[in-house]
């Protein structure tokens, strides 16, 4: 059975919270680096409309490396998987999210898979629109219709913070441009932009767990009834997510919880429990491969309490 109450969460969020002396904040983008390491809060939403929570859900979250799941579907909505692929793979790499290394030694220079950065890059690039500013208020309103909250935006300093640090994505942006993975006529200043701002946007925790309830209800909207991703599309990613979503720890995170899930370095998660609910994390504590500590304690409690597993 699912969690039923917010003191049943209050208890698991105390046990999980004793990890986040373990892990350290994302210092490396200066703006994430003032995070409050001991933070660890959570929100699961229902299909019914109920949401439980404990710890302190409201706080801000900046999606990172989150926002690559939600424009993958984007640009699988606008271009088509046979489109898309032809300039992504689809297999999880044993590599950091930053890595150049299986660029330099795979035939064709192909990212492994989305979910990487250099394969997230690839995807952005892709979004339709003719300015930084039409691409990227076409990804704004896909989310603030996930959410249902038309006053999601991203944090101008954040943004700008990852801007200025950004030179290893334009490393690889440069390589994937050389190999025809990207277009020829593509401003790397221009889509470092755009994909600076994409992982600036931020939410909390509560609205993390409704675009994770999209995603678990293959795309659709239950509150609204709405299908706002089609079918397909969501279970590419959901399987993006199970096969790449916690950097190179996926295949851990597989075993030992077993549900779709997308962390980020700002210490959120998205979890997608196929036709149950949606879960959103928030714990800037993060372990060496870049996913929140307690968050993923956390979410091995509730698979392991709740029978969470999809395999």
């Amino acid at each position: 059975m699912p969690c039923q109450s917010n003191n049943e969460l209050k208890a698991l969020v105390k046990e999980a919270k004793i990890c986040t002396k373990d892990g350290k904040v994302a210092d490396y983008i200066p703006e994430l680096g003032k995070a409050k390491p001991d933070d660890l809060s959570i929100a699961i939403h229902y299909p019914d409309g109920r949401c439980l929570s404990a710890g302190d859900i409201e706080k801000k979250i900046t999606l990172q490396s989150i926002s690559k799941v939600i424009s993958l579907a984007l640009v699988l909505m606008d271009r088509g998987p046979d489109d898309v692929f032809k300039h992504v793979g689809m297999e999880p790499t044993g590599d950091p999210f930053n890595s150049i290394v299986k660029l330099e030694t795979m035939a064709p220079t192909k990212p492994l898979n989305p979910l990487i950065n250099a394969g997230a890059l690839v995807v952005t690039q892709m979004i339709k629109g003719d300015s930084v500013n039409e691409r990227f208020q076409r990804l704004l309103a896909f989310i603030q219709e996930l959410t249902n909250d038309s006053t999601i935006h991203y944090r101008e300093e954040v943004a700008r913070s990852e801007f200025e640090t950004a030179h290893l994505n334009r490393a690889l942006c440069y390589f994937l441009k050389q190999h025809k993975m990207m277009a020829e006529n593509t401003d790397v200043e221009q889509l470092m932009d755009l994909y600076t701002k994409q992982c600036a946007i931020e939410m909390n925790c509560l609205d993390l767990a409704r675009i994770g309830l999209v995603f678990a209800m293959d795309g659709v909207d239950p509150l609204s009834g709405k299908q706002i991703i089609p079918t397909d599309v969501a279970r590419i990613c959901k399987t993006f997510m199970v096969t790449c979503g916690m950097y190179n720890a996926s295949g851990e995170f597989a075993i030992k919880i077993g549900i779709p899930a997308k962390s980020g370095v700002s210490g959120g998660i998205m979890g997608a429990v196929p036709g149950k609910f949606g879960i959103g994390i928030f714990g800037p504590a993060l372990d060496e491969k870049g996913n929140s500590i307690a968050g993923i304690k956390l979410l091995e409690l509730l698979s392991k309490n709740y029978k969470l597993s999809m395999f």
